[in-house]
């Protein structure tokens, strides 16, 4: 099978840079979008010239200007999104509409990939506001797609470890705590953790397989579904270091979304509850008309497991 060429949009962002990585090395011919509106940000430039380095080849082209995009699309064979929706110039999820209607257009594309790699939003709409808009959103895009027949495929990678794991799942820090670590509810819901250079392998290992095409494809490696409360054991047996552990209630947990005025804050808050509380990561079994499960596909990925994620912080 010949290798894909592979427009990445938002490249050099927190998973762009990863799946830019991955694509290259697969041996994909790996376009990366370099937009204007970059301006005069030079970390920016120079991660994109660093992948001019590695090989990847530079387009240029904007979320403002529809021919650009049209004439950046009509190069390759799979256009993947990465841009969050704080980095979309309308600061939502919605501006990938844009991309949408120039796939459209150029009639070329065998797949698109677009900015999801968290939780299902088919899933989450149930979920508390304001959290609830980027889900919303991201079904727009959905319907979108779908209703252009553009071939598609949902990535639904759970939850990046560096910002999930890292701090053992504490709000407001990266960092696993030094004493005290505070348990959502009895800590026993279990979670799903990814490291994310692991969610770009298997994004890439995707876009040529027929099994992943018009499919979501979730990424729950078994020894990676763990409850908070695992989380902390691992983190404790490595640092030879136990714990205070504190409980929260839902109850209580909730209650805190009403002592701030930061969206950002608010949002982060929902997702945990849904998470951590509600289970809404693992309290469901795969359908297997319309998604499939990454580590049953590619067995042979061997993924980063989070005992081997947390030493790194030793």
């Amino acid at each position: 099978m010949g290798k894909s060429r592979v427009l990445v949009v938002g490249g050099t962002g927190y998973i762009g840079r990863r799946i830019v990585k991955a694509s290259l090395a697969q041996g994909h011919i790996t376009y990366v979008l370099q937009r204007p509106e970059i301006g005069l940000d030079i970390d920016k430039l120079q991660m994109l010239l660093s992948f001019k380095k590695q090989g990847a080849r530079l387009v240029e082209g904007s979320l403002s200007d529809h021919q650009s995009l049209v004439e950046a699309v009509k190069q390759v064979d799979v256009v993947i999104c990465t841009m969050s929706g704080v980095h979309f110039k309308s600061h939502n999820i919605l501006t990938q509409l844009k991309l949408v209607d120039a796939i459209k257009e150029a009639g070329n594309v065998k797949r698109f990939l677009p900015s999801e790699f968290g939780m299902d939003p088919s899933r989450m709409e149930n979920a508390l506001p304001p959290g609830s808009e980027t889900f919303d959103q991201k079904m727009v895009v959905r319907r979108a797609i779908e209703e252009a027949k553009i071939p598609f495929t949902y990535v639904s990678a759970n939850c990046f470890a560096g910002y999930f794991a890292g701090g053992l799942s504490q709000l407001g820090t990266l960092v696993p705590p030094k004493d005290t670590v505070r348990l959502y509810g009895d800590g026993n819901v279990k979670v799903v953790y990814m490291d994310e250079d692991d969610i770009a392998t298997y994004t890439i290992k995707a876009i040529d397989d027929p099994r992943t095409l018009n499919k979501t494809m979730y990424l729950r490696p078994p020894e990676n579904i763990l409850s908070q409360r695992q989380l902390v054991e691992i983190w404790e047996k490595l640092s030879g270091k136990e714990l205070k552990k504190t409980s929260i209630s839902g109850e209580d947990f909730l209650a805190s979304m009403d002592a701030t005025d930061d969206y950002a804050t608010k949002a982060g808050i929902g997702h945990f509850y849904h998470i951590y509380y509600e289970g809404c990561l693992t309290n469901f079994d795969i359908p297997q008309d319309d998604a499939v499960e990454a580590w049953n596909l590619y067995p042979e990925v061997n993924y980063t497991r989070m005992d081997e994620y947390l030493k790194v912080f030793l």
